[in-house]
């Protein structure tokens, strides 16, 4: 193939592509500022223009509401996830509940850059998005690791996924809301022994006390 004949961006198409990431940016940092500032429910798009300096129609452009401009000023969060994803020689589990551990390190970092003044609204957007997000990569994961050594009668796979996300989102609401102190690698432990149990049943590697003979000695107990 000749020097030529290769496709090259136009210069207006680059100065267009330089300009899009600018405004977007801009947005992004200004209602980043203003959540530091005050609750994120208290803040209207005007503001978040005043301070990004962005006309209303370069807005309604990218962003359809200040939902999802929240929602993507948070996805770098995803981006982060997404390089800590273990090699294939790790065990099943942990290539089902890699992601965790990250999510709660990276969050925490944020809490340590300053308080994001997020308020209730604005939490249950972020988190709603974040648990579809990972709703997708734990379905990966479990089509690829569960899929064939699932027997008839076990959970549904997609009631394992939902299983799987929401718990986490229970703890990191009840984490972020309580401001509670414990390191992430804690939570992370807390999110781990509450799923775990299900997923070691799952896979057919029942946790003490849980086999049919420690349920058979429950039993006899409870006589």
């Amino acid at each position: 193939m000749s020097t030529q004949s290769r496709k090259t961006p136009a210069p207006d198409a680059r100065k267009t592509d330089r300009r899009v990431t600018r405004t977007q940016k801009s947005l992004r940092d200004a209602l980043h500022s203003l959540i530091h500032e005050r609750d994120y429910d208290s803040i209207v798009i005007k503001e978040i223009l005043d301070r990004a300096n962005v006309g209303r129609s370069a807005f309604y452009m990218h962003f359809r509401d200040k939902d999802e401009l929240l929602v993507h000023t948070f996805h770098d969060i995803l981006g982060t996830v997404r390089s800590s994803r273990p090699a294939s020689g790790d065990s099943q589990h942990e290539r089902l509940l890699w992601f965790s551990l990250p999510v709660f390190e990276h969050l925490d970092r944020l809490r340590h850059i300053g308080e994001l003044k997020l308020g209730p609204k604005g939490r249950a957007v972020l988190h709603g998005h974040l648990q579809n997000a990972l709703a997708a990569l734990i379905t990966e994961d479990v089509e690829k690791h569960f899929l064939a050594s699932r027997k008839a009668g076990q959970i549904p796979l997609d009631l394992l996924v939902r299983y799987i996300d929401s718990t986490f989102i229970l703890v990191l609401n009840w984490w972020v809301e309580n401001k509670c102190p414990l390191p992430p690698k804690a939570v992370d432990g807390l999110f781990r022994s509450l799923v775990m149990p299900t997923l070691k049943d799952i896979s057919g590697l029942q946790p003490k006390g849980l086999g049919s003979s420690g349920m058979a000695s429950s039993a006899q107990r409870r006589r």
